[in-house]
């Protein structure tokens, strides 16, 4: 083997600047290294993040829970809020149904009192004429010829369903509409019902039955004019079902305190009404007996009405009955202390005794202006008024009716809707209130608002509603002569 070869000089400064550049090297790699194991030693987490970790999960989680019970409720909110409409919907279209069967129901019944009325009204005019002409062509007597009493009660009686008819037509559109609303005042309860006995006291001796009238003296808070409504269909119906004839068939309108209350009952010895059918007569279009005669007329809407109204007034109703013995109907209405507290009249009878008689010409020199604009209606409230023995003077206008210097009136009648561009009946009968401070005014309008009739009571007037029931008016006027 050789000796070793001895390093030269260039050799060994080689060697040492190879040895000086990876020491170099080897200090920028440590210091890479350190700088790398800083960078990663800061970013690692602390002991404590993985709680911060959570506690922010647990919020996340929170909000999500919130906002899907947000979500929740939102869905059960829109499901409520669509079964209502769902409800409302079918509320409508019920009511839609049931007036589209009331209108295809109406439409035969009321165009057979029309026609008959037509019919007897021609049939009087004939006879009318042949008596003007004095007709001496003999003619044979036939089972279909009647006198023109008879003719004129029949018409009477055709117009009478007509305007039935009408009344429940009108009642029933209102109610569905929600547009009637009460006019609750205080007034003593015999000013309704003593009309209501008399009315229906000769309606049912026309037809062989007794009405017994048991009276109150007792003043209640109602709308009078949805009273009247109520007990005028508990009426019917009682005179509907007892028998015609019948020896036995009575019908009662009485009043019964009930503590607070007054129970205003109308009862019959008819058929009567099983339990299992008492809920079924407040339902629309249910008749539970079949009509006597063909000039019974109806819908089996009246019951249904009367449970309407009733619920509007919120005055409890009421049925007892029993099977053969007959029904009675009852409305409780709540008793008022008027604000002037006067006793019965002197003239009037005692509860339980019938009214008396009226008199054939109970107006007798009462002068009457009455503010009408249509001529028609003028001359046929002219021709009763005058049948009763008043003084009537009839003009469009209070301002006609001043200027021709007329005796002064004693009774004031207006319309409370006149021609275009003239005041309404009230504001005139206002003026002429300003001449004459005391003069009684009775107002006749088709307009059933509340707000109407509470104006005329606030002015003192008396208010009856179109079309004018004779008997009602006559007890009005008599009571403010």
């Amino acid at each position: 083997m050789a000796p070793d070869t001895p390093l030269t000089d260039s050799r060994k400064d080689g060697l040492s600047a190879e040895l000086a550049a990876l020491k170099a090297r080897n200090r920028q790699l440590e210091k890479i290294n350190a700088a790398l194991i800083e960078r990663v030693e800061s970013s690692s987490p602390s002991p404590s993040a993985p709680y911060a970790a959570f506690e922010h999960a647990v919020l996340l989680a929170d909000q999500v829970r919130e906002r899907t019970d947000a979500l929740h409720r939102t869905l059960d909110e829109l499901g409520a809020l669509n079964r209502r409409l769902t409800a409302a919907k079918a509320a409508a279209e019920a009511a839609n149904h049931s007036k589209t069967r009331f209108l295809a129901a109406i439409s035969h019944d009321l165009l057979q009192p029309l026609n008959a009325a037509r019919l007897f009204a021609s049939a009087l005019e004939e006879q009318l004429a042949r008596l003007a002409l004095d007709d001496p062509t003999p003619r044979d007597a036939s089972p279909s010829d009647a006198s023109p009493a008879e003719l004129v009660a029949r018409l009477g009686r055709s117009l009478a369903d007509v305007e039935s008819l009408l009344g429940t037509l009108v009642d029933i559109s209102r109610l569905d509409a929600g547009v009637l609303t009460a006019d609750v005042a205080t007034f003593p309860v015999r000013e309704l019902l003593d009309v209501l006995a008399e009315e229906y006291r000769q309606l049912g001796a026309a037809r062989g039955l007794e009405l017994h009238y048991v009276a109150s003296h007792l003043s209640v808070e109602s709308d009078l004019q949805l009273l009247a409504r109520v007990i005028r269909n508990f009426l019917s119906n009682a005179l509907r079902h007892v028998p015609d004839g019948s020896t036995r068939g009575r019908v009662l309108l009485g009043c019964r305190r009930r503590g607070d209350w007054l129970e205003i009952t109308v009862a019959d010895n008819g058929p009567g009404i099983a339990e299992h059918q008492r809920e079924v007569v407040f339902q629309e279009f249910r008749r539970l007996a079949p009509r006597q005669d063909n000039e019974q007329r109806g819908l089996g809407l009246g019951l249904a009405i009367v449970k309407r109204i009733t619920g509007l007034l919120e005055h409890p109703l009421s049925l007892a009955s029993t099977p053969g013995r007959g029904a009675a109907f009852a409305v409780r209405v709540p008793i008022r202390q008027p604000a002037n507290v006067m006793g019965p009249s002197a003239d009037a009878p005692s509860p339980g005794q019938p009214c008396p008689p009226p008199l054939a010409q109970p107006l007798l020199d009462t002068v009457i202006w009455v503010v009408e604009d249509d001529r028609e209606v003028c001359a046929g409230m002219q021709s009763l008024l005058e049948g009763w023995g008043a003084s009537v003077h009839c003009a469009d206008t209070a301002e006609v009716l001043l200027q021709q210097a007329l005796a002064a009136p004693q009774v004031l009648i207006v319309d409370h809707q006149l021609g275009d561009g003239q005041p309404d009946g009230l504001a005139q009968a206002q003026r002429l209130r300003k001449r004459w401070p005391d003069l009684p005014v009775v107002v006749i309008s088709a307009d059933h608002s509340a707000p109407l009739k509470a104006r005329a009571r606030a002015l003192g007037f008396g208010f009856l509603l179109k079309p004018v029931k004779p008997l009602r008016l006559r007890q009005l006027l008599i009571h403010c002569r």
